[in-house]
Order: C-alpha cells, then sequence, then structure tokens
C-alpha cells in the first residue's frame, strides 16, 4: 500500500450554513468523477458532518470567514478534511464520526484542519482509481487571415452600432 496521496481536490466556501450543501455536492462531484460511487453517501455525510462542525464555532456577528473542504485519495483511503482559516476556539471532531478515524491538526496562524478517513471499497486503492486527465490545454490553431478579416467586420459593425445608440438622434 502507498500511502502518497494521489488526489487532491478542494474547494473554498464562505463559512455560512449554506456552506453544507455546497460540501455536499462538491463530494457527490468530486468522487463521481474519480469514479468511487461506492464511497459517495458516506464521504457526503462525513463532508457535511465536518463543515457543520466548523460552522458551530462561527460567531454570527463577526465578518464571515473562509474555510477549505478538501478531498485527499490515498493509499487505501479517500480523507475529507475541512480547513478553517480563522483563529478560532480548539475545534472537536464530531461526535457523530466517533467511529471513524478522525483527528483536528493546529496549522499556522492559529487556523485548524478537521478531517476524516474513510476506507476505499475493498480490493481498491489510490493506485487502481481512474482518475480524470487535466493536463495542460492545447494551443489554439493559428488564426487564419480570413478569420481575421471577418472579426474586424463584426468589429466594425458592432461599433456603428454603439454609435448610433449614443446619438440623441431618436429617429436612428
Amino acid at each position: 500500500m502507498q500511502d502518497q496521496t494521489a488526489q487532491v481536490d478542494d474547494l473554498r466556501l464562505v463559512a455560512l450554513p449554506s456552506a453544507v450543501n455546497c460540501a455536499e455536492l462538491f463530494v457527490r462531484f468530486t468522487l463521481t468523477e474519480w469514479h468511487v460511487p461506492e464511497v459517495i453517501d458516506d464521504a457526503r455525510e462525513t463532508a457535511k458532518r465536518l463543515v457543520q462542525a466548523v460552522i458551530a464555532t462561527v460567531d454570527e456577528d463577526a465578518d464571515p470567514t473562509m474555510i477549505t473542504v478538501r478531498l485527499r485519495l490515498r493509499g487505501s483511503t479517500i480523507v475529507v478534511e475541512v480547513q478553517d482559516d480563522r483563529s478560532a476556539p480548539k475545534l472537536l471532531a464530531p461526535r457523530s464520526l466517533a467511529s471513524k478515524r478522525t483527528g483536528v491538526e493546529s496549522l499556522s496562524r492559529g487556523r485548524q484542519l478537521v478531517w476524516c478517513e474513510l476506507p476505499l471499497p475493498s480490493g481498491m486503492d489510490a493506485t487502481v482509481v481512474p482518475l480524470p486527465r487535466r493536463g495542460t490545454t492545447r494551443a489554439a490553431p493559428p488564426r487564419s487571415r480570413e478569420i481575421d478579416e471577418a472579426a474586424d467586420l463584426n468589429n466594425n459593425v458592432m461599433q456603428r452600432i454603439l454609435d448610433g445608440l449614443r446619438r440623441d438622434d431618436p429617429t436612428i
């Protein structure tokens, strides 16, 4: 088994109650893209509980801050992480996740990271998960002279329309 991270995806959200639904959608989309549908429901519920734990400590009168919801594919696990970007009271892992491997880590500048590991289905690890390919994009093909002339024509037409709209004459 290899414990090196094979894939990471994250989403920054405002630390408001709406972040719970956004986190659930993010988990569903990402794990569908990673082709591990067997884990979606458990990971979605885990993300929901972690985000709720962080949101519960937010002062409603203070300016909203940001959180980061992160999914990490590592070895034979998927790690769900929620990073709180504010200096806050010590977070605790939700009691509802007590049966799972969870933890809270202190980061620099008082920030905290609460996480939970979920096992991949038996016989599956990060090396066999068919991950999406996210390479560099191809360069656009060179533009032909005809396209450049059509673009100039479109620009001229648009300029004439804008000039006509700017006139004070209502008959135009």
